[in-house]
């Protein structure tokens, strides 16, 4: 594979200037209208469970005294008005336990796209009008037992469904009731407990052992292990100590820590994560497209069919009792109740699912489509590897420098960004107890490094792709075969020495490779660094190639590169300087540090980054995918059978599906479809 120039300088840089941009606090506003939905969706579901009881208690004495009934079960007990206390107790059902359909249905003619509403209140009112006929002298049979027991159940058949959909919701609440009300805010020697609202940025909080971390911040004093698996998936505690970043809503453990305040309220990384989670859920998938458009069609062709069956049994010369049964029973059948809820309950798991595990999905479309991934391009530094660079040599090449004297110029070109390999440099000053020096005139380098005046020199400390343009030769000893990254220093336009830096390979990196290589999927590597290190981490790996030396904008080529050849290409990087490259691949994965998920040009954000978290989500995607399929087959087919049942096409063989019977079978397929896709929740497993 060719060659390119590029070096990782430039990256923190570019994150500096694009970060005040990255926020999403002009969605913050979603998150307590989310809260207020669910509040409102918990009164729904009171409301659905309070006329299904109420229906159920007024059902069972109108089965007792149908004659319908008594005949089937032979037995005989009539009530003096029997008819009318048969009438008086269907009203109470019609209008108490019904009133829900008949409300959708008048909703549903207004926006004029008919669908499930409209079918239940047209099969309930049939039913009732009909029955209510028979009562005060039209001939025929009353069907109140069938009213009854349709409302009946499809009430708990809502019930059920809404409450499949408000627990695949209760992940938001389980995120939001993750903070604490209160934090202990440090002032000089007195410490004071405020509210969360009264937080400001750059105050100082102590958090004691066992506590939850009241906002985002950075540990200025302490060390401890903090639990963050609600927030990132990772089941072990992770170790913290001064400098290290936490997140608002992990529990502290044994250590008591304090911190300074970085995010608080709707820039908090909780906040960010609800937001998104909020977003995908609220965003129609292409799959959820299909399942509208198919229910709108059923509800088309149920009323065809149901009217349709009414006049063809009628011109047959059945009476008019019968013909309305057929035409009732096919109302009740083709309900597209179980395919109107196939996709967003799978929608609305797998997005909470996600969430929990440290998959932030921003794109629902990116997330479906993550099961066609036939290439997996990676940024190194980070993802496959630990980013955490260590010093391993120091060289000088010019006598008037002494190695130290080379570490310490450097030093003061790296000491404000926040870049890897600056923070390998720094810690090496920091262990040998150098003095860092004063710069002027900083200046990034777009891709090849950074310039600045430190004690009257003009120092650089730049890529090798920097000295190729100089025409300046590499020294032939500053590579070695070992997996390093290596800076060299310039001194008033000389090269004085370099700086090799080594960065450790994630021990998950392996096993992730493994899980793509058997799904198929080929995993390329581009990167800054040299065609040495390159290689050596590449062979390590077994990737199935590699570009080095790469600039960010030669990332977009070479995700275009790949598209060309037919390739559907994920891009995973850190989000900042790989933006372009994020939005050009067909599924961009934007990994890093959790305050950092405001990436707003990928796709799928991974909190950790971990690339076990990446085959986990395509592993995921997968499942999702396949399980939205089942389900809109499991509710299509299921009327596609029943619907020719209930309008008697087997009635020369003595078999006709009753109303009662179709609606037990339509709920069955309502709770069918909502247990798959609770079966989604074993899918991801734990890490």
């Amino acid at each position: 594979m060719e060659n390119h120039e590029h070096d990782k300088h430039d990256e923190i840089d570019l994150s500096k200037m694009d970060h005040s941009k990255m926020g999403h606090s002009d969605h913050s506003s979603n998150v307590p209208m989310g809260m207020a939905g669910h509040d409102h969706h918990k009164m729904m579901i009171a409301d659905f469970k309070k006329r299904f009881w109420v229906t159920l208690v007024l059902t069972i004495p109108i089965l007792f005294f149908s004659p319908m009934i008594q005949e089937f079960f032979g037995y005989e007990f009539l009530l003096p008005g029997n008819p009318y206390v048969l009438f008086a107790l269907s009203t109470i059902v019609y209008f108490y336990g019904g009133w829900p359909f008949l409300k959708g249905f008048v909703s549903e003619i207004k926006n004029g796209a008919p669908g499930m509403m409209t079918l239940i209140s047209m099969a309930i009112s049939v039913a009732y009008f009909y029955s209510s006929a028979t009562v005060f002298g039209l001939d025929g049979v009353d069907f109140f037992w069938e009213l009854a027991t349709l409302i009946a159940i499809m009430l708990v058949g809502h019930w059920i469904e809404m409450k499949s959909v408000l627990g695949a919701s209760k992940a938001l609440q389980l995120l939001v009731s993750m903070m604490p009300a209160e934090a202990h805010r440090v002032k000089g020697d007195t410490i004071e407990d405020i509210s969360l609202e009264d937080l400001l940025i750059d105050d100082i909080i102590l958090v004691k052992p066992g506590e939850k971390v009241p906002a985002d911040g950075i540990i200025i004093e302490g060390t401890s292990y903090l639990n963050e698996s609600m927030l990132t998936g990772e089941s072990k505690p992770v170790k913290k100590d001064e400098k290290d970043k936490v997140i608002g809503g992990s529990v502290n453990g044994n250590g008591s820590i304090k911190v300074k305040v970085e995010h608080t309220g709707k820039d908090s990384y909780l906040n960010k994560v609800i937001t998104m989670v909020e977003e995908a859920q609220k965003t129609k998938s292409k799959m959820q497209n299909l399942s509208d458009r198919a229910a709108k069609w059923l509800t088309y062709i149920a009323l065809a069919i149901g009217f349709g069956t009414l006049a063809v049994w009628l011109i047959l010369g059945f009476p008019f009792v019968y013909a309305l049964e057929r035409m009732v029973t096919v109302m009740v059948i083709a309900c597209p109740h179980a395919l109107g809820l196939a996709i967003p309950l799978v929608v609305a798991i797998s997005t909470a699912v996600s969430a929990q595990n440290g998959l932030l999905i921003r794109s629902r479309t990116a997330f479906e489509e993550s099961r066609k991934i036939s290439v997996l391009l990676f940024d190194k530094t980070g993802t496959l590897t630990k980013g955490d660079f260590g010093v391993t040599r120091i060289k000088s090449v010019n006598t008037s420098y002494s190695n130290e004297e080379i570490l310490r110029l450097s030093s003061a070109l790296e000491q404000s960004s926040e870049h890897p390999i600056a923070v390998g440099i720094i810690k090496k000053v920091k262990e040998d107890n150098i003095t860092i020096p004063k710069l002027e005139n900083f200046n990034a380098i777009t891709g090849k490094g950074v310039e600045a005046n430190v004690e009257g020199k003009q120092v650089k400390v730049v890529s090798p792709g920097y000295l190729r343009g100089e025409k300046i030769t590499i020294p032939e000893d500053a590579y070695s075969d070992a997996a390093e990254t290596v800076v060299f220093i310039l001194i008033d336009g000389q090269l004085a020495g370099y700086i090799a830096l080594a960065d450790e390979i994630r021990p998950e990196s392996a096993e992730a490779i493994k899980i793509f290589k058997k799904n198929n999927i080929k995993v390329l590597m581009a990167t800054g660094d040299n065609e040495i290190t390159a290689k050596a981490v590449s062979d390590k790996l077994g990737l199935d190639g590699y570009y080095s030396e790469v600039l960010p904008h030669q990332k977009v080529e070479i995700v275009t590169e790949l598209q060309n050849k037919g390739e559907f290409v994920a891009m995973t990087g850190d989000g900042v300087n790989d933006a372009p490259a994020l939005a050009k691949a067909d599924v961009g994965i934007a990994v890093g540090s959790g305050t950092d998920v405001a990436a707003e040009t990928a796709d799928i954000i991974l909190v950790n980054s971990n690339p076990q978290d990446i085959a986990n989500l395509i592993l995921f995607g997968k499942a999702t995918y396949n399980k939205m399929i089942q389900n809109l087959i499991w509710a299509t087919g299921y009327n596609v059978v029943a619907i020719p049942l209930a309008a008697g096409v087997l009635y020369s063989s003595g078999f006709v599906l009753g109303p009662a019977l179709g609606a037990v079978f339509m709920s069955l397929s309502t709770i069918i479809v909502a247990i798959n896709a609770q079966l989604l929740k074993r899918k991801i497993g734990n890490k």
